[in-house]
C-alpha cells in the first residue's frame, strides 16, 4: 500500500511544557520508542483502518467501542539541535515531541465531511446514524477547545501560505535507511515562524483583503499561538514526494517563490507577484490534476 499523498505542518513542543498526566504519558511513549517520521503517514493510515475493521467498528481511531478516548502513545521526536534558529529564537529544552493527535484530527475531518457530503454518501460511509456520528465527532472537537492538534495535513498539495513559515534556504532532503523513501522538509523555531507569518499576514491583508491566503495566514498564526514559544515547526512534503521525480525536486522553488511574492506585494511590484504566482501554479498543477484522476 503506498504512503498517503499527504503533506504535513507539525509542531514539536518541549516535553517539559506539557501538564500532567499528559506529560507522563508522552514520556512513556518516548521511552517505548517514537514513530519514525518516514512511517508517520502509513502509521496513521493503519490506525484508522484498524478502527474501521474492529468488531464492533470504532467511529474514530484511538477510542473504545463506546467512544471513550484511549491512550495511543504515538509521538514523533525531534532534537532541538536539528532546528535552525534566528538570532532571537530559542528552541527547547529537548526532547521535543509531536503527538499525532489522531483522534482529534479524525474528528475534525469527520465534522467537515458530514457538513459537506450528500446524505447518501454520508449514510454509505458510516456504520452508525449520521446525526449520532456528528454529535460524537463534534464533542471530540470540542474537547480540543483548550488546546490544539499538533499536526495539520493537506492531501495532494501543499497550501502555499505554509511556505511563509520557513526559511527557503533550510530545505532538508533525507533518504530512509534502506534508500527506498525520501523526505523533503523544512524546520523553523516557533519564534521565527510566528514572526514570518505575522509579517506575511499584514502584507497580504493590505494587498489582498481579508479572504483567501490572508485568511489562511490569520488562522495559521492563531494556531501557532496555541503552543509553547520554544517549540519547533516542521513543514513536511510527506507522501507527496512519491509523485515527484528528481527533476521535479530540483525545479521546486515553492518556498523561494512564496517569500518573493510577499516581498513583491510589500514593495508594490505587481509584475513580480504575477510571475512568481504563475510559476507556482504551473509547478503544482500536475499534482493537483492527479487528485482529479483519483
Amino acid at each position: 500500500m503506498p504512503e498517503p499523498f499527504v503533506a504535513y505542518l507539525r509542531v514539536y513542543e518541549p516535553l517539559s511544557s506539557f501538564d500532567s498526566p499528559l506529560r507522563e504519558q508522552l514520556a512513556a511513549a518516548v521511552r517505548r520508542g517514537p514513530v519514525e517520521v518516514f512511517d508517520a503517514g502509513v502509521r496513521e493510515q493503519d490506525m484508522w483502518l484498524r478502527s474501521q475493521i474492529a468488531a464492533p467498528p470504532r467511529l474514530l481511531p484511538c477510542e473504545s467501542p463506546d467512544g471513550r478516548p484511549l491512550e495511543s502513545g504515538e509521538v514523533l521526536l525531534l532534537d532541538p539541535a536539528d532546528v535552525p534558529t534566528g538570532a532571537s529564537a530559542t528552541v527547547g529544552p529537548g526532547p521535543l515531541v509531536c503527538p499525532l493527535d489522531l483522534r482529534g484530527r479524525s474528528a475534525a475531518a469527520l465534522v467537515g465531511f458530514l457538513g459537506e457530503a450528500e446524505l447518501p454518501l454520508r449514510s454509505a460511509v458510516l456504520s452508525q446514524p449520521v446525526e449520532k456520528a456528528k454529535v460524537h465527532a463534534s464533542a471530540v472537537v470540542g474537547e480540543l477547545a483548550d488546546g490544539a492538534v499538533h499536526v495539520l495535513s493537506s492531501t495532494w498539495t501543499v497550501p502555499l501560505p505554509w511556505f511563509v513559515l520557513v526559511d527557503p534556504t533550510e530545505r532538508r532532503t533525507v533518504d530512509s535507511a534502506n534508500g527506498t523513501r525520501r523526505r523533503v522538509s523544512w524546520r523553523a523555531a516557533m519564534a521565527d515562524a510566528r514572526r514570518r507569518v505575522a509579517r506575511a499576514h499584514s502584507v497580504a491583508k493590505d494587498s489582498l483583503g481579508d479572504e483567501g491566503p490572508t485568511k489562511i495566514l490569520r488562522e495559521t498564526g492563531r494556531w501557532l499561538e496555541r503552543f509553547h514559544p520554544h517549540s519547533a515547526v516542521e513543514l513536511d512534503y510527506g507522501g507527496l514526494v512519491q509523485m515527484m521525480s528528481e527533476n521535479d525536486l530540483m525545479a521546486d522553488t515553492s518556498a523561494e517563490d512564496v517569500h518573493a511574492i510577499v516581498d513583491a506585494m510589500e514593495s508594490g511590484d505587481a509584475a513580480e507577484v504575477g510571475d512568481r504566482y504563475e510559476a507556482l501554479r504551473d509547478f503544482w498543477a500536475e499534482f493537483a490534476a492527479r487528485e482529479r484522476y483519483n
